[in-house]
């Protein structure tokens, strides 16, 4: 194994190391260009979260540098007075009012600085519930098509686990560097009061710490770019040998010392190149000191030139001594906020971008109410594509199903059965032709209260991490009682240590698994429970045994007596009662009719029926 790449390591990075390499290549004067935009960006934020405490926040910040200046002023003023040629009591007496004046800007500065950190404090919290609520409010509206589009999924992906740190992290970035350039100003500007040539002596004893601050990150930054793909395995491996997803296969299989190893050979060099980096930083920390110890000595013997001709005052150099160590320190503060307002800038204009992209891709709402009693469902010459799909899921498909039937769609996988019932259940639109109800198309249709007259019970469905009761209601007070029984689900509520109240995640204390099965019946129930007007079964009783399927499909027979049901299964014996079949293939509807009809005309509904027969016959 090299020392520059790891072999078997999948060069994906993680969401939050995708800007590192634009950060470890972006210059000094790109970060400086960018920072006004950055400052802009997050003052807007905190302005729109909490006005006053913006106001507060960055008026105590410059307030706390402002004293830092003035301090200097009053240090520079107790050391005229002290050095006097005047007796020793005289002096201090007369330095006395500078000496208060010294105490109070370190107290009011410090005071300041403190009223600025409680106040970003405060900030941060609202800031995450503003920016985290905007988030899930423009992701619960956008059309359910844009999460098949894989871009705009990852993007979903990234930002939600991004936004808040980047915003919060922004915020805190470009405080600390606004404070650390006003303090660097108002420190120069204080000792050119003093004597102009000591504003550019100040700032020329920081540049070796510039520099240094500067290339020390940018190797910090190529580390994290460097490591990123390793890192993710290393925790992809750490994931596997401690979730207990995996605890029983890593036993089974004897995985132990392979992952043990495996674990080691990425761990070692991720540390092997940690410890390069780390020798670089270190002379680079090395050469900057050197330069800054030699730039602070050239600044001293100008000092003391200055000093031996007269030009500055004894007190005024002592003060400029004290005003390189405070300089320094504000540009270390600057320049560390300002490599991270970058980098988090880049990760808030992510957030940004998204909520652009989100708010093009609402779902579209018509102003038609939808019918309170369902009428004929209609799709005409309906087509489909899928985000990044070559072939069409639907190629001008047309079903009717009116009021009361019971309607089936067979066919083979990815013959387009689930991505019509989407269609006709009012979660995608179609590309081309129309869908219907009672008259409306669906581009015209209030879609929100749609969906209300519409239940589904699908096969993949939600496990929430609510209470059994809580995941057969969800928003609705009314008790399910009356649902159970139909669904199965009653004997599932039985045997839960507090019944409907049990919490259904075994992630928390006190919380239950179930199994396939079982989840089937809450799912089951949840469907029945909503009453609607149209059932749409999708694979209803995929995880169940026989004669649970029987029971289900028996339930919702009974069910359908007064409601439309579309209904969408492998298992053909469950759709013999069906009104209509319509029968898909590779998009297209290739045969309807009911069970009779199509059993008569031999075609494919037919090859499939007669082919499950004789598998169950044996």
């Amino acid at each position: 194994m090299g020392d520059e790449t790891l072999d078997g390591v999948e060069l994906v990075e993680q969401p939050w190391w995708m800007h590192d390499a634009e950060v470890a290549a972006s210059g000094l004067l790109t970060m400086l260009r960018r920072l006004p935009i950055l400052v802009r960006e997050v003052l807007i934020l905190s302005w729109r979260t909490s006005r006053a405490d913006t106001v507060v926040m960055l008026g105590a910040t410059m307030a706390a540098e402002l004293f830092t200046a003035f301090g200097l002023l009053a240090t520079n003023d107790v050391l005229t007075r002290l050095f006097q040629a005047v007796p020793t009591g005289e002096r201090i007496r007369a330095a006395m009012p500078a000496i208060v004046a010294v105490v109070a800007s370190m107290v009011l500065r410090a005071a300041f600085r403190e009223a600025a950190a409680w106040i970003k404090a405060r900030l941060e919290p609202q800031i995450t519930q503003t920016i985290s609520t905007r988030l899930v409010e423009l992701t619960t509206r956008v059309e359910l098509a844009a999460f098949d589009d894989p871009d705009f999924h990852d993007q979903v992906q990234r930002t939600s686990a991004l936004s808040v740190r980047g915003a919060t992290w922004l915020l805190w970035a470009v405080m600390g560097s606004i404070g650390g350039l006003f303090g660097l100003v108002t420190i120069a500007g204080a000792l050119g009061v003093l004597h102009p040539l000591l504003m550019p002596l100040v700032l020329l004893a920081t540049v070796p710490t510039t520099w240094a601050s500067v290339r020390s990150a940018r190797v910090g930054y190529q580390v994290n770019a460097g490591i990123a793909a390793a890192n993710r395995r290393q925790r992809t491996l750490q994931d596997l040998m401690t979730e207990r997803a995996s605890a029983a296969e890593v036993r089974s299989y004897g995985m132990r010392g392979h992952l043990l190893a495996e674990f080691e050979r990425v761990y070692s060099w991720i540390t092997r190149y940690e410890l390069r980096a780390a020798r670089r930083q270190q002379l680079t920390t090395v050469v900057g000191s050197t330069l800054g110890g030699v730039a602070d000595g050239a600044v001293y013997v100008v000092l003391g030139v200055l000093l031996w001709a007269g030009q500055v005052e004894l007190a005024a150099a002592a003060t400029a001594v004290l005003a390189i160590q405070r300089a320094g320190s504000a540009t270390s503060s600057f320049l560390y906020g300002l490599n991270s307002a970058y980098e988090a800038g880049l990760y808030f204009s992510d957030y940004r971008d998204f909520l652009t992209r989100a708010q093009e891709r609402i779902s579209p709402q018509g102003g038609t109410a939808a019918p309170a009693d369902l009428d004929r469902v209609s799709v005409r010459e309906a087509s489909f594509t899928y985000p990044g799909a070559e072939e069409p899921a639907l190629r001008g498909v047309s079903i009717e199903i009116e009021p009361g039937q019971v309607v089936a769609l067979v066919g083979e996988n990815g013959s387009g059965k689930t991505t019509l019932s989407k269609l006709v259940g009012g979660l995608y639109l179609a590309e081309e032709g129309t869908v219907s109800w009672g008259g409306v198309e669906s581009r015209d249709i209030d879609r929100d209260a749609l969906r209300g007259r519409i239940a589904v019970i699908a096969q993949d469905f939600t496990h929430w991490p609510f209470t059994a009761g809580q995941n057969i209601t969800l928003s609705t007070a009314r008790p399910p009682a009356s649902v159970l029984a139909a669904s199965g689900a009653d004997r599932v509520v039985e045997r839960l240590p507090y019944g409907l109240d049990t919490l259904l995640d075994p992630a928390y204390r006190g919380g239950t698994e179930l199994s396939g099965g079982q989840w089937q019946r809450i799912a089951v129930a949840r469907g029945l429970y909503r009453d609607a007007p149209l059932l749409i079964c999708d694979e209803p009783t995929a995880a169940l045994d026989a004669r649970s399927e029987h029971a289900i499909f028996e339930s919702i027979r009974r069910h359908a007596v007064q409601r439309t049901v579309l209904m969408i299964t492998h298992r053909l014996a469950s759709v013999r009662w069906a009104d209509r079949i319509y029968v898909l293939e590779r998009g297209r509807v290739v045969e309807s009719g009911d069970h009779a009809e199509l059993m008569e005309r031999g075609g494919v509904y037919a090859e499939m029926y007669t082919l499950q027969a004789k598998a169950y016959a044996g």
